[in-house]
């Protein structure tokens, strides 16, 4: 099952607390179908102290949304669109908005 959406990609939240908001895709996790977005659906963990967090405490981070709840937000457009794969001519697939037609990578 191909996802459309990669790491790096702009994306758009379209349900839940978040829905509206814009964010860059941090992570993939293909197995489960769920993407980290940044500064989106932040959540609060308690975490004891260790090499990354010395202090420890509550620390806040990004929690993962399902693939479902986001689209991909073309960079030509800047509109919440679907993902279509299209075959050139050489044989290479690629991204492309379904709304404007162009190619995204």
């Amino acid at each position: 099952m191909s996802l459309g959406i990669k790491k790096e990609d702009a994306v758009v939240i379209i349900t839940g607390k978040e829905k509206g908001k814009k964010g860059r895709v941090l992570a993939v996790n293909r197995d489960k179908h769920q993407v980290l977005v940044e500064k989106i659906n932040i959540i609060k963990k308690h975490m004891k102290p260790n090499k990354k967090y010395s202090q420890g405490g509550i620390i806040e981070k990004e929690a993962p949304v399902h693939i479902s709840n986001v689209l991909l937000s073309c960079p030509k457009c800047s509109k919440a669109t679907k993902v279509a794969v299209t075959v050139l001519e050489s044989g290479e697939k690629h991204r492309t908005c379904k709304k404007c037609k162009e190619v995204i990578d």
